[in-house]
């Protein structure tokens, strides 16, 4: 009489079994059973263990397991399933629900993360501000003769006040320069890119443009006749007392009835040094170590004390979109000066931006006023789709 193969533990037959051919073998109660979840739908599997032959000599006693009917065929499993296992080796933690739905997902770490606004929203931020910037302190400036806000003193502290807003507005967007010397100064630090300078360029010079625009559009057709007591007067002459110029057009040679003047060295002495420490103050203020709280505190102060010092000479630029934008609409005396308020504060920027980086105690930021960037991820990240 021929003795049946006996089973493994686990109740499979080893191989050579002829018991119940074909047979699949039916989960019993004592047997654990693994679930595995497909698009929600839960199918029950037993553990099966393949035989290897060398199962312990006890297992040769243990009694035949009796003949089950064959099961019925179990329909295939979806094709995503063949991806469980894979993916358990691969994340021992991505099962998190977290990464099963559609609206989030994990970023790998050693990824390149970008989470800086795109272009066109820094180049917005970079057009509101110097907007805002311009149709502040030029529009002070350009009712300051009559009206009480404290002449120069009211001018200066309306530039200053106007970007300290506004870089707490959007400063964070687009880093906050508002001014074309600021961005060259930011590029040459290392804080931002090259690719972003003449962008950043156009866009201030059209936000301080239509800033003044709004200004010489509103002014009273009737107000610059008055204001002149019967001479002769345009809007555009009007405009004019607001813009930079040096020579016979320095405020000084207008209130001396051109006795005194500031030539055009020092009108350029003066704006590339002003323009220098407003960036240099800009530079330092932002560094790793400081305090970025007080920036727009420091940056406003500084600006307002500097268009103090340049007022008389220059009526104070700094600023060459600032500049550009009053002298379009002002008399072409404005336009063939504004040539120096670009290269005064350009210059001036870029000594500011040397000497920082000569003498800067480590690796420069790649940010200003703490605007977004590229990074690299130090551990996985979950993000999440808005």
């Amino acid at each position: 009489m021929s003795q049946q193969k006996p089973e493994t533990p686990d109740g499979i037959p080893e191989p050579g079994d002829t018991t119940a051919a074909g047979a699949a073998p039916q989960p019993t109660a004592s047997e654990p059973v693994e679930e595995v979840v497909v698009e929600e739908v839960v199918v029950e599997e037993p553990v099966a263990r393949p035989a290897t032959g060398t199962e312990p000599a006890a297992a040769a006693a243990a009694p035949p397991a009796p003949a089950t009917p064959p099961a019925p065929a179990t329909p295939p499993a979806p094709a995503a399933a063949t991806d469980v296992d894979d993916e358990d080796e691969d994340d021992d933690d991505d099962d998190d629900d977290e990464t099963s739905t559609g609206e989030q997902y994990v970023v790998p770490a050693g990824t390149v993360v970008a989470a800086a606004p795109g272009l066109p929203a820094r180049l917005g931020a970079e057009a509101f501000g110097t907007f805002f910037l311009v149709l502040t302190g030029v529009g002070i400036a350009l009712y300051a003769s009559f009206s009480n806000v404290g002449g120069g003193l009211g001018v200066a502290l309306g530039f200053g006040v106007a970007v300290l807003a506004a870089i707490v507005a959007v400063g964070h967007v687009s880093g906050g320069h508002f001014n074309p010397a600021v961005t060259l100064g930011a590029c040459l630090a290392g804080r931002t890119p090259f690719r972003d300078l003449l962008p950043y360029w156009l866009a201030q010079v059209v936000g301080g443009t239509i800033a003044a625009a709004v200004l010489f559009l509103t002014v009273p057709t009737t107000l610059p006749a008055l204001l002149s007591q019967g001479a002769e007067a345009s809007t555009r002459s009007f405009f004019s007392g607001t813009a930079n110029g040096f020579g016979e057009h320095s405020p000084l040679a207008l209130l001396s009835n051109g006795q005194a003047e500031f030539g055009l060295v020092a009108a350029l002495l003066v704006e590339v040094v002003a323009t220098a420490v407003f960036v240099g103050v800009i530079l330092g203020a932002t560094d790793r170590r400081a305090n970025r709280q007080h920036v727009p505190f420091a940056v406003g102060l500084t600006l307002t004390v500097m268009l103090l010092l340049a007022t008389p000479v220059t009526n104070g630029s700094l600023n060459p979109a600032r500049s550009l934008a009053a002298a379009i609409f002002s008399d072409s005396w404005a336009l063939e000066q504004v040539w120096l308020f670009w290269v005064a504060p350009l210059l001036g920027a870029a000594i500011a931006a040397l000497v920082y980086r000569a003498f800067a105690a480590e690796p420069v930021e790649d940010s200003l006023f703490g605007e977004d960037e590229l990074y690299v991820a130090d551990e996985d990240v979950v993000v999440t789709e808005r």
